[in-house]
């Protein structure tokens, strides 16, 4: 993953709604969502959705398609494993992590 690409999808991440709108599809799965479905799921305004689920896709981090009268939108997984290994890449200079449990001891 480039860093503009990863500066463009942790950009769309960075709102709100579109974080919600994020994390409902990556728990739909492989199903994924109508906008009809994410409206009422998150209490968002259809207008204002789409204007996010444009964002999302802009940034590859969803996918649409149609299914007959229906959108159907999906997180694009393998984008979000490359951001994940992008931004853990190198971690700890290739050590193994700290846990968040050793992070906030006062040892």
């Amino acid at each position: 993953m480039q860093e503009m690409d990863v500066v463009r999808s942790l950009a769309a991440l960075a709102q709100a709604v579109r974080l919600r709108v994020f994390r409902a599809l990556v728990v739909a799965g492989a199903g994924g969502l109508t906008p009809s479905a994410l409206a009422e799921q998150l209490a968002v305004a259809p207008n204002a959705l789409s204007f996010h689920l444009k964002e999302l896709t802009h940034a590859g981090l969803i996918s649409q398609e149609r299914q007959g009268r229906y959108l159907i939108y999906r997180a694009s997984f393998a984008t979000m494993n490359e951001l994940l290994g992008y931004l853990t890449d190198n971690c700890c200079q290739g050590a193994a992590c700290l846990s968040p449990d050793a992070l906030a001891c006062d040892c």
